[in-house]
């Protein structure tokens, strides 16, 4: 299944934004939550890794649901792809501060979830 192979990636990629919310806590010797103002790495660290948790999963479940359907292999992977490509420009653009990152991002998130929601309606209406 395609859709494996992209869990298993963003599992990856959640993993590597949780490593820079441990290393921004340890920095500032934090033991929980952000820190406040004091240490705003810390901050976008939580805010990238928090994000990506808020994304991922539905977009995962929206993607196996339409591999399940019987979408074409073609079409899974290249929604799989933006979407994965979105959440690291977006991940990596929180941690550097940068709007840019962000905008780009959050495109690359959005329209593969908006896809993957009418194909799978379609799916369900059309077979």
């Amino acid at each position: 299944m395609t859709t494996s192979f992209f869990a298993a990636v963003l599992a990856l990629w959640l993993c590597w934004l949780s490593m820079q919310v441990i290393k921004a806590r340890r920095r500032h010797q934090i033991g929980y939550g952000d820190g406040g103002a004091d240490a705003k790495d810390l901050q976008l660290a939580c805010s990238a890794q928090s994000n990506a948790v808020n994304y991922i999963p539905i977009t995962l479940i929206l993607l196996f649901l339409l591999e399940d359907n019987g979408g074409a292999g073609w079409l899974i992977v290249v929604i799989g792809l933006l979407f994965t490509a979105g959440r690291v420009i977006h991940g990596r653009g929180i941690l550097a501060d940068s709007l840019k990152g962000r905008i780009l991002g959050m495109q690359l998130t959005f329209w593969p979830i908006i896809a993957l929601a009418v194909l799978n309606l379609l799916y369900f209406l059309f077979g």
